[in-house]
């Protein structure tokens, strides 16, 4: 959920669509889930970025939640709250939570001296500072080593967090918790900064130097630091403070995983526990921590002009071309590299070619009626002409991996890896056009022998079983294309759910759903139009993205 003064640029889509995907999938499962998106408003950035701008802050937010929220609407985001931490219960909840840390002495005045990146809204300790030059410009200066963004020493009075107490606690839940962070190898830079690097986190800012941003309780000469106050937001979403004792769970806490980029770890991965233990509330149980997107191998940049605009991707390619491709080739682990031409292909290969083509050729052929094969299937037991014994073997073992199938898509997610979920299904497809031409139904099916025949339907059963199930499965990651694809194929509406993706379960699809003004005769993957005038954000320079996350809860 948390995206800070900037316009949209792919890596929010990206985390968007990830969690959407978790969500859809949990829902799929039959289980409830809460996903929670929005704008992180406060700081330092957005007062800076409104000011260039000639706006209010209040107005920049304004228009800039706006985008963001387009931006969700377009990529088809199933959120349940576009949360914004300017809103009323959000200020309340922060409040709150800034009075009990203060009732359980975990907050002090003093006067903080360090070094701050107003970019990344966060002081960095001296070890964690270089002399950095810039490689394009050439220009020298003070950096943090981890985002290599400019920093300034900064004097000033606040209120500082007794971070360091919760040492301990926090490398003990590392280490009783080594996959509470996916992927697993991230655990490593978050305990070796909780033991090399931990201090008491300084938790305002002079209102002087800082106005835009919630005031701290009893002394309006501070502004709380907009990280505890971003964060926060999770709980709000939730129903803090208004929880009944023990019920904490009802309002969905703890989220069962947060998706954010890595440029943000720190904060939700050592700050956000720390905040939890000292008021003793439960932590998330998963967070998943994604690469970043690039262009040419580079590192996005709007000063470099080499910003991809999810906003015009999506008009150029549709929504869910952009989530498949995002999905199918979008890192988790390493930075994935995002390539127009690229795009094409694997649309060209996996969905037109693949998916859209299998559909057309088990739906759209004249040479067998679908409903009149998955009838016929449902009686095989009573039919005295069985398919070959050499066709029944041939064709089972693609039978198997198609029964396999949701079982294998559901371990990839519940291993929080929908790379491999959304190739593994894409796959079948290919499996499935590959039994079709190894067999060539169409063939079979025209012969006046009972038993080619019967070879045809078990063939087209076997393949037409494969195509729904993917549907199925599909809806968590293309929920535009994979519901026109079981209309396709007459799946009834309450048969597609997780428990029917199951081989031979549902005998009473066959016979399209054609819905009002839809075209009857274009593909469900129709060609591209590649007009290549729009590829890059440009546009006023205004300040530099923050990290970007969404929070989704589950209960069963």
């Amino acid at each position: 959920m948390l995206i800070q003064a900037a316009a949209p640029h792919l890596g929010h889509m990206y985390s968007m669509i990830l969690a959407d995907t978790f969500k859809r999938w949990q829902t799929l499962r039959g289980r409830q889930a809460f996903l929670c998106t929005g704008t992180d408003e406060h700081g330092m950035k957005v007062q800076q970025a409104a000011s260039q701008n000639d706006m209010e802050p209040k107005d920049f937010c304004d228009e800039t939640a706006e985008k963001f929220k387009e931006l969700a609407n377009l990529t088809n985001i199933s959120y349940d709250r576009f949360i914004r931490t300017t809103d009323p219960d959000h200020i309340q909840a922060v409040e709150h939570f800034w009075l009990l840390l203060r009732q359980k002495g975990y907050i002090y005045e003093t006067k903080h001296e360090g070094w701050y990146s107003v970019s990344d809204e966060c002081f960095y300790p001296e070890s964690e500072v270089i002399k950095y030059q810039e490689p394009f410009t050439g220009a020298v200066y003070m950096a943090a080593a981890e985002s290599k963004t400019k920093v300034e020493w900064i004097e000033e009075k606040n209120y500082c967090f007794r971070m360091t107490e919760l040492k301990d606690r926090l490398l003990e839940f590392y280490s009783k918790n080594p996959d509470w962070i996916e992927p697993a190898y991230r655990m490593n830079e978050v305990i070796d900064w909780v033991k090399n690097h931990l201090e008491d986190l300084s938790i305002s800012r002079p209102v002087q130097r800082l106005s835009w941003g919630i005031p701290v309780p009893d002394d309006p000469s501070q502004t709380i630091y907009v990280w505890v106050d971003a964060l926060i937001n999770y709980l709000t979403a939730s129903g803090f403070p208004a929880w009944p004792p023990g019920e904490s769970h009802k309002g969905g806490w703890p989220a069962d995983v947060h998706v954010l980029g890595k440029d943000i770890l720190r904060f939700h991965c050592i700050y956000w526990p720390a905040l939890l233990m000292a008021l003793d509330l439960p932590l998330p149980k998963k967070m998943l921590i994604h690469s970043h997107w690039t262009l040419n191998k580079r590192k996005m940049s709007k000063s470099l002009g080499n910003v991809v605009n999810p906003l015009y991707a999506i008009n150029r390619w549709g929504v869910d071309t952009m989530r498949f491709y995002l999905l199918f080739e979008g890192g988790i682990t390493d930075d994935a590299d995002y390539n127009n031409n690229t795009l094409v292909v694997k649309y060209k290969k996996y969905l037109q070619g693949g998916l859209g083509n299998l559909t057309n050729r088990l739906t759209k052929t004249p040479a067998w009626d679908l409903r009149n094969i998955i009838e016929a299937s449902s009686k095989w037991d009573e039919s005295s002409t069985q398919p070959s014994q050499a066709i029944q073997e041939f064709v089972g073992h693609y039978e198997a991996r198609f029964k396999e199938l949701a079982p294998v898509v559901a371990r990839y997610m519940d291993d929080y890896n929908p790379v491999a979920a959304i190739r593994h299904i894409i796959d079948t497809a290919g499996q499935v056009n590959e039994l079709l031409s190894q067999t060539q139904p169409w063939s079979l099916i025209k012969t006046e022998d009972p038993v080619q025949k019967a070879n045809a339907c078990k063939v087209l059963f076997t393949a037409a079983e494969g195509l729904r199930i993917s549907g199925i499965l599909l809806q968590a990651f293309l929920p535009g294309k994979a519901p026109e694809l079981l209309d396709r194929l007459g799946v009834a509406p309450d048969k597609r759910t997780f428990e029917h993706a199951v081989f031979g379960c549902d005998y009473t699809y066959g016979l399209r759903f054609l819905k009002e003004g839809s075209p009857r005769n274009t593909g469900l993957f129709p060609p591209l139009v590649e007009d290549k005038n729009v590829q890059f954000q440009g546009g006023k320079k205004v300040a530099k993205g923050g990290g970007h996350n969404e929070i989704l809860v589950t209960e069963d």
